[in-house]
């Protein structure tokens, strides 16, 4: 497994910006697609959005397509998530996880590796 910790979490206003970073350690980081998941409270665990394994491709959920971005560094074995336009609905604890390159593209579930989260709070 990848372990993973996530960083850059906060307190935003409505239609600002933040950026998450996550870490990646103890195991080949170029080998694993990388996914933003996400937790509002008392809400399920919902699929945010993925980068391959090489950085070429990427997969989001609609409700954060051209707002969101994700990048990843694999010289720095980090990952990134972009948020701008921020929503109150965005608030969650924002989480990273990695999933080897041999799954079926895009994958949305299935990943293995999990980071302890970030807390996003977007004010109205």
């Amino acid at each position: 497994q990848v372990q993973l910790v996530e960083s850059g979490g906060g307190l935003v206003q409505a239609g600002g910006s933040l950026r998450l970073s996550c870490q990646a350690s103890g195991r080949t980081f170029s080998n694993y697609h990388m996914g933003w998941f996400r937790q509002a409270l008392e809400k399920e665990r919902e699929f945010v959005g993925v980068i391959s394994w090489r950085g070429g491709s990427t997969y989001y959920q609609d409700s954060v397509k051209g707002r969101f971005t994700i990048s990843r560094d694999n010289a720095k074995n980090t990952v990134y998530l972009q948020m701008n336009s921020l929503k109150p609905e965005d608030t969650a604890v924002y989480y990273c996880a990695a999933v080897f390159r041999s799954s079926g593209w895009p994958p949305v579930e299935g990943f293995d590796s999990w980071g302890q989260g970030t807390q996003v709070t977007v004010s109205s």
